[in-house]
């Protein structure tokens, strides 16, 4: 048992560097003046998901969902 609870903190370690890291990689969601002429409707704007930005959003969500269910199990064999 030990050696789980070990191993998932080392893993829950890992993922919480990775999402800090992920988390400042990523833009800012402001479009700034841009977003007054109707300038952020480009192609890239449209398609976000397929660019490198919707990837580390996608790859955010589900480093947060692990971070939550390992910090829930780690909690959990506390008691």
């Amino acid at each position: 048992m030990a050696v789980l609870k070990t191993v998932l903190m080392v893993v829950f370690i890992l993922i919480s560097i990775a999402l800090t890291v992920i988390v400042l990689m990523q833009e800012g969601k402001s479009a700034g003046l841009g977003a007054i002429s109707g300038a952020a409707d480009t192609y890239w704007g449209k398609n976000k998901g397929r660019s490198m930005e919707g990837i580390l959003v996608k790859f955010t969500r589900a480093l947060v969902v692990l971070f939550l269910v390992i910090a829930a199990v780690l909690n959990i064999g506390s008691f």
